[in-house]
């Protein structure tokens, strides 16, 4: 079950990474990419990109392509919905307690109003999703992130980071699905999805660096050091000191 719940977290931590890439995350502080397997990774990266090649995108392309853009907005709500009893749980351990009412009121108000999630009726009332998860959480605590891994069809992650998959699973509603048949389903259905929101993404990631393993391993560091951080990594102290001498 844990690895049903890591394909789902790892193709969420996909479109993190790409996410950063075009955002711009190069202005934050430089973590140091621990990449000590990195002859392994580039394997697995080779792996993973064929997979998606043959496999992932073109299903994703036939699910954009036959589904309704009121369903697919309404199918990506639901399953940020499920994610949500996730983040209450590790707001809590992070002891963020003003923002885990907040997350829990959109679950709430998600699962009612907005018909089980499929209407994100929550930030319109004042409770904008967030993002939180135990590997962030660890990281919260002072816990490094390890050496950077690329797991098959999971992706981007780092010693920590999968650790945080197996905690989260235990939390997950997806997991907990007894009927394997009903689990499975829905974890191919939130895949699927996510890979159709990321079509665009992926397209100008393939094509915005000569190495784009190197891209996306940058992208996906920076990206967790600004969710560890809520924002406000600590400045480097090179950073700091050149600062100084302007």
């Amino acid at each position: 079950m844990e690895l049903v719940v890591g394909i789902k977290k790892g193709l969420v931590c996909m479109a993190i990474a790409t996410a950063a890439t075009l955002s711009g995350c190069a202005s934050l502080s430089s973590q140091q990419e621990n990449d000590p397997f990195e002859s392994v990774n580039r394997g697995v990266y080779l792996f993973n990109e064929k997979a998606d090649e043959y496999v992932l995108e073109p299903v994703a392309k036939g699910y954009q392509a036959v589904t309704p853009d009121v369903v697919d907005t309404g199918v990506t709500n639901f399953f940020s919905n499920i994610d949500d009893v996730v983040v209450v749980v590790n707001d809590v351990l992070q002891l963020k307690f003003n923002q885990a009412l907040s997350d829990l009121g959109r679950v709430v108000v998600n699962s009612t109003i907005g018909v089980l999630g499929f209407m994100d009726v929550a930030t319109d009332m004042g409770m904008p999703k967030h993002h939180e998860d135990f590997g962030q959480t660890l990281g919260v605590y002072g816990v490094g992130t390890g050496p950077y891994v690329v797991l098959p069809l999971l992706g981007p992650s780092t010693l920590r980071d999968t650790l945080g998959l197996f905690a989260d699973s235990f939390v997950d509603p997806v997991a907990q699905i007894n009927d394997s048949d009903v689990m499975w389903s829905a974890i191919v259905l939130e895949g699927v999805d996510l890979r159709a929101d990321l079509i665009s993404s992926k397209r100008i990631l393939d094509q915005a660096s000569l190495d784009p393993y190197e891209f996306l391993r940058s992208g996906y560091f920076q990206r967790r050091e600004y969710l560890v951080f809520d924002g406000n990594p600590p400045m480097d102290e090179d950073e700091f000191f050149d600062e100084d001498d302007e």
